[in-house]
């Protein structure tokens, strides 16, 4: 099991945000976070990458307690997770090349050979190869994010946090940054996607989470359809 937490609180300072939080994700799996503003599902994935402590209950993610994950240890898990945020969050004032050699410098790769050949491989991954020497303002909202996926996919990572990653782009921009997100889940990796759009529930169906009332529950039978990705087609370049 890559993440488990049983009979877990999720607290931010002195306020309990989720409580009995039973949660588990393994292999292979894309796992939906759904709820209404403020229902706790940033919280859930803040706890995830121990920017939240947890204090009851049981709570493990890749091998590491986070219960007793001491501070200088949470870099080490944080290389393990590729993190992507709704806005973006890239450096404006680096191409995307130096933005992602900056993530490969921090993380330990001290060849610069080995970090441009990571570079290229990751933007072939997500079909911006020709962006390298790009800005983020010179890129659309669309572009940006999947560099961000480019960026959270540099150190292979076995899981995927995904906070609201569409929720910047108009409909069908959001829906090909699923499918890319899919088609890496589909290689291997657990990806974990809070959003508010419940209608890529039924066009990519996965595992459902519901966070409400500072409760989490499954409720994937509500909304999943028996509909199979396919991954055989490549996916449409993306337009401003």
């Amino acid at each position: 099991m890559l993440i488990e937490l049983k009979a877990a609180d999720i607290r931010q300072e002195d306020k309990t945000i989720l409580e009995n939080v039973d949660f588990h994700v393994d292999e292979n799996e894309f796992v939906y976070i759904i709820g209404k503003v403020g229902s706790g599902k940033s919280s859930l994935l803040k706890t995830l990458y121990a920017e939240l402590p947890v204090k009851t209950g049981e709570a493990s993610i890749l091998g590491y307690d986070l219960r007793k994950l001491k501070r200088k240890r949470i870099p080490d898990l944080r290389r393990q997770l590729g993190i992507i945020f709704q806005d973006f969050q890239l450096l404006s004032d680096r191409t995307v090349a130096e933005n992602l050699n900056f993530v490969l410098r921090s993380t330990g790769w001290k060849k610069k050979t080995e970090r441009s050949n990571r570079i290229a491989e990751v933007l072939d991954m997500v079909g911006l190869p020709d962006k390298a020497d790009r800005f983020p303002h010179e890129l659309s909202g669309g572009e940006q994010q999947r560099i961000s996926i480019a960026r959270a996919l540099l150190n292979t990572p076995k899981i995927i946090l995904a906070d609201e990653p569409t929720g910047n782009l108009d409909q069908e921009t959001g829906k090909k940054i699923v499918a890319i997100l899919r088609e890496i889940c589909e290689q291997g990796t657990a990806v974990v996607m809070v959003t508010h759009n419940l209608n890529l529930l039924q066009q990519y169906p996965g595992i459902v989470y519901r966070c409400e009332d500072g409760h989490i529950h499954e409720v994937t039978g509500e909304y999943n359809a028996p509909i199979e990705l396919e991954t055989s087609q490549p996916i449409a370049p993306l337009t401003d």
